[in-house]
């Protein structure tokens, strides 16, 4: 596997609600959750569109990590904006006004072949960039619930275009999932990881499933971003360790460590600011936590 990591995705600003209050314009977007995780691990190239106004806010929050903006398009359009309700742990998507897509041609590396992730953004956009991408070495999307309610058909076009897939549990029945095995099989994916909040991650390959639970010692703030920072977590540290099926398991370990730090914070602002050595004690926490029988990649 290639040791390169793109990930294409979006930037937004956010509207959030929830118990730590009413928050506006808060920088975030799967593109920027993933890059700012994955960027502790190892260094990544970010293709996303943003508006006019918003350049500068990008490149002082990826500050000095190794994040490659080269490929980041400045579009003559309003930065993509979402807005969420935080209930129970979980966001309720309330909407977006995504008309930036309407004005953005992907402008992907010529001749890619690393490692790529397709993260959560309109699936017409999101369809094109998976095709773009083909030649990737390792090719893993998201799901965002909303768009594949209003995208189905394109939805479908990017989980079969993938190689990984990761979702939740409401993304996954959406896209008629039932048994994680079959639904894998079925979209000949090599991986299909679901995200249960609380419950943990659960990665299924052909060599069986494996779980690593939720890290419940740390405070929960917002769990914006949650499901961006654990791929970037788990693909980073998968490709650096040389992507053999037997580090899935330490690999989760890794993306629900940095979904762990990212939720501590109001959007960006714990992950942002987070250390590589505050990264890796958080990793021998998770890995305090596993139960015996998951030592195993083929554990149920």
């Amino acid at each position: 596997m290639s040791a390169e990591l793109l990930v294409a995705g979006s930037i937004a600003l956010d509207t959030l609600d929830g118990s730590f209050g009413h928050v506006e314009n808060e920088l975030g977007g799967s593109a920027l959750y993933f890059a700012l995780a994955a960027s502790l691990i190892t260094p990544v190239r970010v293709v996303a569109p943003v508006g006019k106004d918003q350049t500068r806010l990008v490149e002082d929050v990826v500050g000095s990590r190794p994040v490659d903006l080269s490929h980041l398009q400045v579009i003559d359009a309003p930065t993509y904006r979402w807005r969420a309700q935080q209930e129970a742990g979980r966001n309720i998507d309330f909407g977006s006004q995504d008309s930036i897509y309407d004005h953005w041609q992907p402008g992907l590396p010529p001749g890619y072949s690393g490692c790529s992730f397709v993260g959560s953004m309109r699936p017409d956009r999101q369809a094109q960039i998976a095709s773009g991408l083909a030649g990737s070495s390792l090719l893993a999307a998201d799901a965002m619930l909303s768009y594949v309610r209003a995208q189905p058909v394109e939805a479908r076009d990017v989980l079969r275009s993938a190689r990984w897939y990761f979702c939740n549990q409401d993304e996954f029945a959406a896209l008629g999932g039932v048994e994680p095995q079959e639904f894998r099989r079925e979209w000949s994916l090599e991986g299909l990881v679901l995200k249960s909040g609380a419950r943990g991650v659960t990665a299924y390959t052909d060599y069986g499933s494996v779980h690593v639970p939720a890290l419940g010692t740390h405070p929960i703030v917002d769990t914006t971003g949650a499901g961006d920072a654990t791929a970037a977590g788990m693909l980073a540290h998968w490709l650096v360790s040389g992507g053999e099926p037997s580090a899935v398991r330490e690999a989760l370990v890794w993306g629900v460590a940095c979904a762990s730090i990212t939720i501590e914070d109001i959007g960006l602002r714990s992950i942002a600011r987070t250390t590589r050595a505050q990264l890796d004690s958080r990793v021998e926490e998770v890995m305090e936590c596993l139960p015996g029988e998951s030592s195993s990649p083929s554990a149920t």
